[in-house]
């Protein structure tokens, strides 16, 4: 996945505010998440209140209320929200550092593509606070890892159009699938700091999914690097990849690595 000079903590918070240029493109595009991580999750909280953290559109919310939950979003941007309660989800505008839980208590703290965008010694205290005892706090990522020939030309196209971005892009064959190791000690340090978990543990779902020529392009504009760019920029890279999609016959298996950091409350 690209990755973000530590250095740079105004270009990355400006990232994370852009997703909702398109909510509604982002809601439909963006992939799903494991049934089974849902599950365990609701399997070892100690009930079924779930605050979900960074929610978005409300992916990762509807999932849980799918499987019997009850749940809260929390959300920095208006528009993801706004989309994300036209689809059935509560949800509240905040950063998750600075949302107040106004007493209220959950069993579950989750935040999927999301937890990095926090602070994660703050994030883990402010799980802590909202936790019952026995409470989990989640927080898991989708790592995709294309085609070499589709990895290749996003990246080409990308650096072509974006030369001076501080983002890379360009990640070795057979890589991309584990690059989510900062995501996962960063979250596991916070959680350590906060004094009131027990020992952090990583999960892990391998899974994949066929994605059309359109299917794929459909997504690609609501990721990260590309929501900020000019849409004659985004416009080039997309015709990059969509060329090479079609030399591949139009369609390609991506497979799909979801991870996870997950700790139990258990101090008082």
């Amino acid at each position: 996945m690209p990755t973000i000079p530590e250095n740079e903590p105004h270009r990355h918070r400006r990232m994370a505010e852009s997703f909702g240029v398109d909510a509604e493109r982002y809601d439909r595009a963006r992939p799903r998440y494991p049934e089974a991580l849902v599950a365990r999750v609701a399997a070892t909280a100690p009930g079924a209140a779930v605050l979900d953290v960074g929610c978005g559109t409300g992916i990762v919310a509807r999932q849980f209320l799918a499987a019997g939950c009850s749940v809260l979003g929390v959300e920095p941007d208006g528009r993801m929200a706004e989309r994300a309660r036209q689809l059935g989800v509560a949800a509240e505008v905040a950063t998750f550092e600075e949302w107040d839980p106004a007493g209220r208590e959950f069993d579950a703290v989750v935040a999927g593509q999301a937890w990095h965008w926090v602070d994660p010694a703050a994030g883990a205290a402010k799980a802590a606070r909202v936790l019952r005892p026995g409470g989990r706090l989640v927080a898991f990522w989708n790592v995709h890892e294309p085609p070499p020939a589709i990895a290749e030309a996003f990246a080409d196209a990308y650096e072509r159009v974006a030369p001076d971005s501080p983002v890379s892009v360009r990640v070795p064959p057979g890589q991309a699938r584990d690059g989510h190791g900062p995501l996962l000690a960063k979250a596991a340090d916070g959680i350590r700091a906060a004094g009131v978990f027990g020992a952090p543990e990583e999960w892990r779902f391998d899974w994949e999914t066929t994605y059309t020529r359109d299917a794929w392009l459909d997504q690609l504009p609501t990721q990260g690097v590309l929501t900020r760019l000019a849409p004659d920029a985004v416009a080039e890279v997309l015709d990059a990849v969509g060329t090479a999609v079609d030399a591949l016959g139009g369609s390609f298996t991506m497979r799909y690595v979801t991870v996870a950091v997950a700790a139990e409350r258990t101090g008082a």
